[in-house]
């Protein structure tokens, strides 16, 4: 392997999705790599820890999934760009510490490679039905920054990106990937260090005993310092005032959580990021994301070979959700066509966002394989055929 002199990876590479995964976090700067084994992430740890030792890297095994997300957060804390990755019932054990993470604004990133549930259901299976978790899987108000890789380079720029977005922002940001992705193995060109953008983490650079660990910026986002460096603070997932010290009334709470929505929301425009293909003549989309972008590309090149205008929005950032992208599109269009490895999750999020000004066809995908195209070219043409809008979602096989 070809590496440069602080032992990260470059050049081109033929990697597995879960291999570039590991790559891309040690090339944004993780340090810190905390998990309970589970199938099918388990070759992200096992390349973290096999280049560990390379980079200056600590790698720890935990009791479960609670604490790894735990030991994460605290991590994340002393100073080190951390990161867990895990799959659906990994995910779910997370749930708590995740909204622990977002009410402390710790930056961390958590990845999910997706299989089929519920349970521990198929583990060697890919799926997409943790989509909505990822969202709306803890308590209480807060916004969360999700990303949804379709290919092993993806994966190894997403979880760069993903670094990038949580020490911009100060939250856990999850990277929604699934098992094929996964355990497909591409070319992965990884650029040298200077030619990668990291964003550094937005240090407090005033007096010790002035630090106010969650006091903001203009932009709503506190500045950190690193825990052991000789600043005396508290912090904690009760409701708190700027010292971190615990304030029970709603004028607190309402200070205290509102920024953490908004600051996410007052931003979408930088943080949501799509790929837009023939949109332009479209008079049929489809909305893809991850592992089923690569079977939507494909049907709408046959599609147009066949003379049906089909334009393709793939979903790079899923949440927050592109709203306002797909409700200006929906004037535009006779329909979306949305192929999920689910029942029907993101197809839920265009519906709303149409505003009944286009038909939303759902394609449950994948059963025939992740990159078959007949039921997405099916649902297609069916769409391409309406010529009124229909009242909810049109599900095709």
């Amino acid at each position: 392997m070809k590496t440069d002199p602080k032992g990260v990876l470059v050049g081109s590479h033929y990697l597995s999705g879960n291999h570039a995964c590991a790559e891309g976090a040690l090339s944004a700067g993780c340090r810190f790599l905390s998990v309970y084994p589970i199938m099918p992430a388990l070759e992200v740890s096992e390349r973290f820890l096999a280049r560990a030792k390379e980079v200056g890297a600590t790698f720890i095994q935990m009791e479960d999934e609670i604490s790894t997300l735990a030991a994460v957060l605290g991590a994340s804390w002393t100073g080190k760009k951390s990161m867990t990755v895990t799959s659906g019932p990994g995910l779910s054990l997370m749930m708590e510490n995740l909204g622990l993470g977002v009410m402390l604004e710790t930056p961390c990133v958590i990845v999910d490679i997706q299989s089929v549930g519920p349970g521990l259901g198929l583990p060697n299976r890919p799926s997409q039905g943790d989509m909505m978790q990822a969202r709306w899987g803890s308590h209480g108000d807060y916004e969360i920054i999700a990303l949804a890789p379709s290919s092993p380079q993806e994966m190894f720029d997403f979880t760069i990106k993903a670094f990038n977005l949580s020490e911009h922002y100060r939250v856990p940001v999850a990277v929604m990937s699934d098992e094929y992705v996964a355990h497909l193995k591409e070319k992965v060109v990884i650029p040298p260090a200077n030619k990668i953008e990291i964003e550094p983490r937005r240090y407090y650079e005033g007096p010790k005993d002035s630090y106010l660990p969650f006091k903001r910026d203009e932009d709503l986002v506190p500045r950190m310092v690193d825990i052991g460096e000789g600043y005396k603070f508290h912090v904690t997932g009760l409701t708190h005032d700027d010292r971190g010290y615990p304030i029970m009334n709603e004028e607190c709470q309402e200070y205290n959580v509102h920024p953490l929505v908004w600051k996410i929301r007052n931003y979408v425009d930088n943080i949501i990021e799509v790929q837009e293909v023939h949109v332009e003549d479209a008079e049929v989309i489809i909305i893809s994301y991850g592992a089923t972008s690569r079977a939507a590309l494909k049907a709408m090149e046959q599609a147009r070979n066949s003379g049906i205008k089909v334009g393709s929005l793939k979903l790079d950032t899923v949440w927050p959700f592109p709203e306002k992208r797909v409700a200006e599109l929906a004037k535009k269009v006779k329909a979306f066509a949305v192929p999920e490895m689910n029942f029907g999750q993101i197809v839920l999020e265009v519906e709303r966002c149409s505003y009944g000004n286009a038909n939303v066809f759902f394609v449950h995908h994948g059963e025939k394989g992740v990159e078959n195209t007949d039921n997405i070219l099916s649902a297609v043409k069916q769409a391409a055929q309406q010529n009124s809008v229909k009242d909810g979602i049109i599900e095709c096989e």
